[in-house]
């Protein structure tokens, strides 16, 4: 079969993680990267987001906006790898991806042995992710499982059934995934995710900011990024976490990216960088929410 046949054209929300693939790539070239991502380029490339084609003609806003969030690709990237070096550090290991899509760091990070990590996500990117990592001949530097399930299904059971163990604490990683659910599945998920989390698990999310839909995705194009967005951050995302039993911090980009050497230049007013970053700990194993009831009803 030729590598034309084995290509399955990305569409919908997973379409996205090809993209964010692309953004991997390109930053792996650059002389000083944040992160090196080398399964990144044959993700785009099967995908056919690779070599990158010029971009559409548009106006100077719309330029900007689609920088701001390959810029946002490229901090909370490197946000989360610390995250999860640091949980490694601290003798986590357990790690779970949710929405995984073209993430690559079981294959690109140095896991202390023992390290177990579980992607999450539905059949479609798993099997389009397998087949580049055959033609790849990749092989993961931990113990990986991946774990085929809709994420507004019952997917607690499917990762219990996959080996997970929530008596070990567990390092979770939704990045680049709640802002493409609704709020009651943002809720759900969060509530399933405390419900499996032993005291001592630690979360890395990825939000959207306050407003980011009317900036990214008004006009965007259909099919893109911005144009699937419906869920922005809560105004009080530390007091939001808490509720679940989570102690959480919150990071800015401009702060991160200031402090990885790649300083935002426009005043703090004019920003228009589309995430925020957060990291959490559990403070607490037992739940009062409702874990179990399925989000697809």
């Amino acid at each position: 079969m030729t590598d034309e046949q084995e290509r399955v054209q990305p569409s919908g929300v997973w379409a996205t993680a090809v993209g964010v693939a692309r953004v991997r790539a390109l930053e792996t070239e650059r002389k000083n990267a944040l992160f090196r991502d080398p399964l990144a380029q044959a993700f785009a490339t099967a995908g056919g987001l690779w070599p990158p084609s010029p971009p559409p003609p548009d106006d100077e806003a719309a330029r900007r906006r689609r920088l701001a969030v390959a810029f946002s690709i490229v901090i909370r990237t490197k946000f989360l790898d610390d995250l999860l070096q640091q949980a490694s550090e601290s003798g986590l290991r357990q790690i779970v991806l949710l929405g995984a899509g073209m993430d690559s760091r079981a294959f690109r990070i140095n896991w202390p042995e023992g390290t177990r990590l579980f992607e999450v996500d539905t059949a479609a990117p798993l099997d389009f992710k397998a087949t580049v990592l055959r033609r790849e001949r990749a092989l993961p530097r931990c113990e990986r499982i991946t774990v085929a399930v809709d994420l507004r299904e019952d997917w607690p059971t499917a990762l219990a059934a996959a080996g997970h163990d929530p008596a070990a604490p567990t390092v979770w990683i939704a990045e680049g995934l709640l802002i493409y659910l609704p709020q009651d599945a943002v809720e759900l998920l969060l509530a399933r995710i405390s419900a499996q989390s032993a005291t001592g698990s630690r979360m890395g999310l990825t939000l959207g900011t306050r407003g980011v839909i009317e900036r990214f995705a008004a006009d965007a194009a259909p099919g893109s990024a911005p144009s699937m967005w419906v869920s922005e951050m809560p105004d009080n995302p530390v007091g939001w976490l808490a509720g679940h039993g989570w102690k959480a911090d919150t990071h800015t980009l401009r702060e991160r990216a200031a402090a990885y050497g790649r300083p935002i230049n426009t005043p703090p007013q004019h920003e228009e960088q589309p995430g925020q970053l957060i990291t959490a700990i559990r403070r607490q194993s037992t739940s009062t929410r409702t874990p179990t009831q399925d989000a697809s009803t």
